[in-house]
C-alpha cells in the first residue's frame, strides 16, 4: 500500500500527511481536513461510524490521485480516511496535496474530496442523541 493513500481505524495525524507531501519545488501545500460535527440537519449528532471496502477503497483512492495529477501540476498528494466510531472533533479524512502554486492546490484538494464522496466505498453512519441512520456520503 502507498504511503500517500491509507484506510486506518487509527486516528490520523495531519502533520504526518502534510509532511509526506512536502517538496522543494512547491510552493504551496493546501491541506482538507474533515473534522465530526455536532449537528445536521438541525439534528443533534453525537457521533459518526465510517465503514470502508478497504481494497477497494485504495484503488478508488489512487485513481483520484492519478486523475488529479492529469489536471493539475501536483509534486504529491496524499489521502488518509478513518474507519470505526469517531466523535465530534475527530478527524475522518484528511487530504495534502503540494503544488507550485496556491491555485492549482485549492483546485486539486476540491476535486479529491468531492470525488471521494461520490466514488469511493466508505460508508457513513450518523448517530443522534435519539437514534443513527446510514447516509449517503454523496453530495
Amino acid at each position: 500500500m502507498s504511503l500517500l493513500v491509507h484506510i486506518t481505524n487509527l486516528p490520523i495525524d495531519t502533520e504526518k500527511v502534510i509532511n509526506l507531501v512536502k517538496t522543494d519545488s512547491s510552493g504551496a501545500v493546501n491541506v482538507f481536513i474533515g473534522t465530526v460535527r455536532n449537528s445536521t440537519k438541525n439534528k443533534e449528532v453525537v457521533g459518526l461510524e465510517f465503514e470502508s471496502y478497504e481494497s477497494m477503497a485504495v484503488k478508488e483512492i489512487d485513481k483520484i490521485i492519478t486523475e488529479a495529477k492529469n489536471r493539475w501540476p501536483i509534486n504529491e498528494m496524499a489521502i488518509y480516511h478513518r474507519t470505526g466510531m469517531l466523535d465530534i472533533g475527530d478527524v475522518p479524512v484528511v487530504i495534502a496535496v503540494s503544488t507550485p502554486h496556491r491555485q492549482q492546490g485549492f483546485e486539486a484538494c476540491q476535486f479529491a474530496i468531492d470525488t471521494l464522496k461520490e466514488t469511493v466505498p466508505i460508508w457513513k453512519k450518523e448517530i443522534f442523541a435519539d437514534g443513527e441512520e446510514w447516509v449517503s456520503a454523496h453530495p
